[in-house]
């Protein structure tokens, strides 16, 4: 799939718990992106404790392709029955996309059914039901495209306003005919769907949430790509190539060192001007180049962007609001879907640290730090050296 699956969920815990009983997991691959929603049996630690148990034995067993049904099996054997209720003690929804083909599969079990939008629309899936252990399992097939939505949530959400006015709940239906209002609006990503959507959860439960509710949801939108070139390529008679590729590339661009920056600026034929205004007592200003959405410093820039990307824990609403370059930078990556990173091998020995081999640059080092770091939190990133 060209398009991007933009994943977003939220939860609300239960009044009076500081640990919610649903667990949301998602993992992407170069071949299928899967997400896991349990929703554990009760409230606070020990449905925490089940509901996560859950999802990571389904999102483990999923990545390593073991077989569906070998899958649920596990699951389902795993899991102990609450003898009062006689119900299993965590639910759990599976949801698997095909990235090649766009094909998705939700598997449900004890879960509300999933809420699928063809483009804003709300469009009701035929299940397909199936025993297994003597469990009832229910699957919904379908194809994806640019501008779908897909939705899953653990019946918290559904009970929202349970008992007021006679009330008997938020229901699916409901929440359908809400999402469809939000299409109407011109809300094109998963993150705004969702958190009206809990917003609203929230405030039919009066604020005093009876039950945790989670809801996560897919939408499929154009890609956002990035490319951060930093650090001078190890031939400088390769220069005029790197700028190229930089320059003809389909997304955001940002140059990050000022040699880099001159080595862009020179085949530009033009002069970065610094903005004064950014500067702060322990980072460079910003520079601007015509044909560049973002001029930074190097390594300083850089060791402050990764400082700040982990105290906001990759969330952009958390971001400083702060215009400095490490927050800017920050920003770019958070925006973006895609991340490449350039990076120049050529050393620079004013930032070369002594203890380390000749070969192996501060830059180096500090990029694969943000590079895991990102990829931690399931971000997209390539990274190249030139």
């Amino acid at each position: 799939m060209d398009s991007f699956l933009d994943i977003f969920d939220l939860s609300l815990n239960k009044k009076g718990e500081e640990l919610c009983g649903d667990r949301v997991r998602f993992r992407k691959t170069p071949d299928k992106t899967t997400i896991v929603l349990s929703d554990g049996l009760g409230s606070g630690v020990k449905a925490n404790i089940l509901a996560t148990l859950t999802t990571e034995i389904l999102i483990s067993m999923l990545n390593e392709d073991v077989p569906l049904e070998e899958v649920i099996k596990t699951v389902i054997g795993t899991l102990p029955i609450c003898q009062v209720r006689k119900i299993a003690y965590a639910t759990f929804t599976i949801l698997q996309i095909d990235n090649h083909t766009d094909l998705f599969k939700v598997i449900n079990f004890d879960n509300p059914p999933p809420l699928y939008f063809d483009q804003g629309k709300l469009v009701k899936l035929e299940g397909k039901t199936e025993k297994i252990l003597e469990k009832k399992i229910t699957v919904y097939e379908g194809r994806l495209k640019e501008g779908d939505f897909l939705g899953c949530m653990s019946d918290g959400v559904l009970y929202a306003g349970l008992g007021v006015a006679l009330n008997f709940g938020w229901g699916w239906d409901n929440v359908a005919q809400y999402i469809e209002g939000l299409f109407l609006t011109q809300t094109r990503n998963a993150r705004r769907i969702v958190q009206k959507t809990i917003a609203e959860t929230h405030s039919l439960y009066g604020g005093k949430i009876g039950d945790d509710a989670t809801f996560v949801g897919v939408y499929v939108r154009q890609r956002n790509p990035l490319m951060i070139f930093t650090g001078p390529p190890l031939d400088n008679s390769h220069d005029q190539q790197y700028v190229e590729r930089l320059l003809t590339f389909e997304g955001r661009k940002v140059v990050c060192g000022g040699t880099t920056g001159n080595i862009v600026a020179k085949y530009l034929g033009e002069t970065i001007e610094m903005d004064i205004s950014t500067m702060r007592r322990d980072l460079p200003p910003i520079g601007k180049l015509s044909a560049i959405d973002l001029v930074t410093e190097g390594i300083l820039t850089l060791s402050k962007c990764l400082e700040v990307l982990k105290n906001c824990n990759c969330d952009i609403t958390r971001l400083p609001s702060d215009q400095n370059g490490s927050v800017l930078l920050a920003k770019e990556i958070l925006q973006a879907d895609s991340i490449l990173f350039m990076v120049g091998q050529k050393i620079n020995e004013f930032y070369q640290n002594p203890l380390l081999p000749k070969n192996i640059s501060i830059r180096r080092s500090l990029v694969e730090e943000v590079v895991k770091f990102l990829r931690d939190k399931q971000k997209e990133v390539t990274l190249e050296y030139c």
